[in-house]
């Protein structure tokens, strides 16, 4: 019998996040996954609903050796094969366990360079702004491990924050949407941190269960070559199979002039990627309260309450701010008062402290902080 919390969340991301209609095709990908009751789900609420579904699980260890083993043109005939497929599809669902979310840590950077250009982003150009497409992790004892939880506890607060009234979130997002549409000059400051840069007539996108779940955050993107300052992040990243921490970058009319980690000369290599890898594409605040603590994890902490992230590379079509890369790598800090606080200021009008909105028409967004 499939549980029940399987169920509603199969029919969150079909209903809510895909839309899915009579007679679409829809690719329903699993990687790493020791229980594929949610893909059985899916495929079979897509075929009810009358789509085409197509299934596949993957294995991030077979992966690994496909990424180890790469030439320019193994990666490009791969690449060609997946864009292949997803030009078929008018949806997409990712399901992402991980046994060992270390498992790409030994993959020379040259070889992931491979992978991001001639299959990565050559796919995602694709899927990202022609299909409607979602992607989550899935539970599993890693993920309960990096949560610093029980797996029993961690699965009651994985199901309860994926399945949340997205609807509800979409409406209190309503008011920072605007806030953002009218300005100009942002400034961020927290311990480490005095930031400021420009998000004029760049689009603004709110996130409430459409293209991630969890979901919960407001995004843009800074003007290419307005940011200046400095930013101390207090979170760390897993990025291309390791763990960096104490991420500190010094910005300069827009570019990373300096950067150190606990791995400086690792994180130099991924932001000498590319031209536009020492640009950031995106920044976002996270509005998701029932998220709030990080857990190395993307999707889950970029949404945490009373956080932002600032993201080295690619722009987003809807919010592009003419960045290009091969990389985007989504950095968080937390403001709240229990990460050592900080301020958010649109022109010059202080609208979020130490994780919690002032303005009476943002109100909504500290429910549950």
């Amino acid at each position: 019998m499939t549980d029940p919390r399987i169920q509603r969340l199969a029919e969150v991301l079909l209903d809510h996040s895909c839309e899915l209609k009579a007679g679409e095709h829809v690719l329903i990908e699993g990687f790493d996954l020791d229980d594929p009751s949610l893909i059985c789900a899916l495929v079979e609420g897509a075929a009810e609903r009358g789509a085409l579904p197509v299934a596949e699980l993957k294995s991030m260890r077979v992966q690994r050796s496909v990424f180890r083993s790469a030439t320019e043109a193994s990666m490009k005939l791969c690449g060609d094969i997946e864009l292949a497929r997803m030009q078929q599809m008018q949806a997409y669902i990712g399901v992402r366990g991980a046994a060992n979310s270390s498992e790409l840590a030994d993959v020379p950077h040259d070889r992931m360079d491979l992978y991001q250009e001639h299959w990565l982003r050559k796919v995602n150009d694709h899927r990202v702004p022609k299909t409607k497409w979602v992607v989550l992790r899935w539970p599993n004892d890693a993920f309960a491990q990096a949560a610093s939880m029980s797996t029993e506890a961690f699965e009651d607060f994985y199901f309860d924050v994926c399945t949340a009234d997205y609807a509800a979130m979409r409406e209190a997002q309503k008011p920072l949407v605007a806030r953002m549409e009218a300005t100009d000059r942002v400034r961020l400051v927290a311990p480490g941190t005095d930031l400021e840069f420009s998000i004029k007539d760049i689009p603004v996108i709110p996130c409430s269960g459409e293209r991630n779940i969890p979901d919960g955050e407001v995004f843009t993107a800074p003007v290419r070559d307005s940011i200046n300052g400095v930013i101390q992040y207090n979170t760390s990243s897993r990025y291309q199979g390791a763990v960096f921490s104490d991420i500190r970058f010094t910005f300069k009319d827009g570019k990373i002039v300096e950067a150190t980690s606990n791995d400086t000369p690792r994180l130099n290599a991924i932001l000498d990627s590319d031209e536009g890898a020492r640009y950031c594409g995106e920044w976002a605040v996270g509005v998701n309260n029932r998220v709030r603590h990080p857990m190395l994890d993307t999707l889950f902490d970029e949404k945490i309450g009373g956080s932002f992230h600032l993201t080295p590379g690619q722009a987003y079509e809807e919010a592009d701010n003419g960045n290009r890369s091969r990389i985007h790598w989504d950095l968080v800090l937390i403001q709240r008062e229990d990460y050592g606080g900080g301020e958010m200021w649109f022109d010059g009008e202080l609208i979020r402290k130490d994780g919690r909105f002032l303005p009476d028409d943002l109100q909504g967004l500290n429910e549950g902080l």
